[in-house]
């Protein structure tokens, strides 16, 4: 298809877009399963691959896929599909295609998620694969929760579906 055409196509769904004020965006990664006992074990937050977060370094990621949506910033309300795992290779929650995307404002007090999944989709965008390593201080901490036991460093692969 040529560029003109394609243009015409999709105007009328960026255009839409902006009356409404959200960004949204489908891609074939978003809700990809994710094999956790590859991801987690390999990844841990020294490897060198990985980013600090502006906001607290002891939180670290790596863009899989830098999407070409909005950017999400403090305080808007996010749709996200993602895995989360242990170290080890469990898999503790998953949201992907098959159900609703898990739904969020960012930066509230107390936080909506925890901590490190709050920090951590500030600044992805729309469309977007981001992997984060979530130490304990920004997780359940020494509590743990449920299947997820005390002290764990989370790992999650998060895909940026909407952001408003």
């Amino acid at each position: 298809m040529r560029p003109s055409r394609l243009l015409v196509l999709l105007a009328p769904f960026a255009f839409t877009a902006c009356l409404n004020g959200t960004d949204s965006f489908t891609s074939t990664n978003n809700g990809t399963p994710i094999d956790c006992e590859t991801l987690a074990t390999s990844l841990d937050a020294s490897a060198p691959t990985l980013t600090a977060n502006a906001t607290d370094s002891t939180l670290k990621y790596r863009d899989l896929l830098v999407g070409t949506g909005a950017t999400v910033e403090k305080g808007q309300t996010v749709e996200v599909r993602y895995s989360g795992c242990l170290t080890n290779g469990v898999k503790f929650d998953e949201r992907n295609n098959a159900d609703q995307p898990l739904r969020f404002t960012t930066g509230q007090t107390p936080p909506e998620v925890i901590a490190g999944f709050d920090l951590g989709v500030v600044g992805m965008k729309v469309g977007g694969r981001r992997q984060l390593v979530i130490p304990p201080a920004l997780a359940y901490g020494a509590a743990g929760k449920n299947s997820i036991p005390p002290n764990a460093t989370l790992v999650f692969t998060i895909d940026m579906v909407e952001t408003q």
